[in-house]
């Protein structure tokens, strides 16, 4: 007999490398995507209903489109095909990941509903199938699958797991608008005309630092290849990375496609310190800390 609702939580994810390739005739990009899970976390709920239908709360929920492109609606409808379901749920998303943030809160909203449908319905899907369907909806899908830390390629969903020594203490600062992925590709697409463009790897003095634990190490081997392109687009953001930085950040950095920025600390006391100063600086709507790594999409 099936649940009467399930909800699972799912974590935010920080780009410590986001390696970029040139544009692929398909328009995609060749990635080497070193992720880490950290402490912010949406929660998607999932119980029976008349017809598909998404709610959402939280922070920025206005933000959230609530029909089919929503990714969470679209994994409920993915795994309803594979099975013979009627995919008749209702999804609620409690937001507390940066809407348009580069930190993945829509595809980790979408590995939750995956996981909540799959432990409602019962239709025991095995993880090889479940983070199949997640490369399907999107490229940063599977990792919030699976957390933790990984380096991800191809477009960033052929993942293989990362060995992290330690915990590394983050803080997040979150812009006063958003900025589209899709746009953010486009300008480096731009910036990058006429310049050969080298196959992204992954650092190894990077891995090596996760491996120990080692946030100096770590610091000293952050890097994003679409910085330039977020900050040609939304130059104000680097008024919020040299705040950080000033406040005694190891590293400050646009997450992902940004516009949320991410300021790597020795530890919990630094990180409250550079938080502090962030949060009178001026220069951005909301600030958080957290830390990682921590576990992927969880039934709680």
């Amino acid at each position: 007999m099936s649940a009467a609702s399930v909800t699972v939580r799912v974590p935010a994810k920080v780009n410590v490398q986001l390696g970029v390739g040139a544009a692929r005739p398909d328009g995609f990009h060749d990635l080497a995507n070193v992720f880490l899970a950290v402490g912010l976390y949406d929660e998607v709920t999932v119980a029976p209903a008349d017809e598909l239908r998404v709610t959402c709360s939280g922070p920025d929920a206005a933000q959230v489109p609530l029909d089919a492109t929503n990714l969470a609606a679209r994994a409920a409808l993915a795994l309803a095909e594979r099975y013979g379901r009627d995919p008749a749920v209702h999804l609620h998303i409690a937001k507390d990941i940066p809407v348009a943030g580069g930190m993945a809160g829509g595809s980790a909203d979408g590995a939750a509903a995956l996981v909540a449908c799959d432990a409602l319905w019962g239709t025991h899907a095995s993880r090889e199938e479940l983070l199949e369907i997640c490369a399907e909806l999107g490229s940063d899908v599977p990792f919030s699958l699976v957390g933790g830390a990984a380096l991800g390629v191809g477009r960033g969903e052929r993942l293989t797991v990362l060995e992290t020594g330690g915990t590394f203490h983050w803080v997040f600062a979150m812009a006063e608008r958003g900025l589209s992925t899709p746009a953010v590709f486009r300008e480096f697409d731009r910036l990058a005309a006429g310049r050969d463009i080298p196959e992204p790897v992954a650092s190894a003095d990077l891995l090596e630092a996760l491996a120990k634990g080692d946030p100096q190490a770590l610091a000293a081997a952050v890097s994003n290849d679409l910085q330039p392109a977020a900050l040609s687009l939304f130059p104000e953001l680097a008024d919020t990375l040299e705040a950080g930085r000033g406040a005694g950040a190891l590293a400050a950095l646009v997450s992902g496609s940004g516009p949320t920025t991410a300021f790597l600390t020795r530890d919990a006391e630094t990180a409250e310190k550079v938080a502090a100063t962030l949060r009178t600086s001026g220069t951005c709507r909301v600030v958080r800390r957290a830390a990682g790594p921590v576990a992927g999409a969880t039934v709680v």
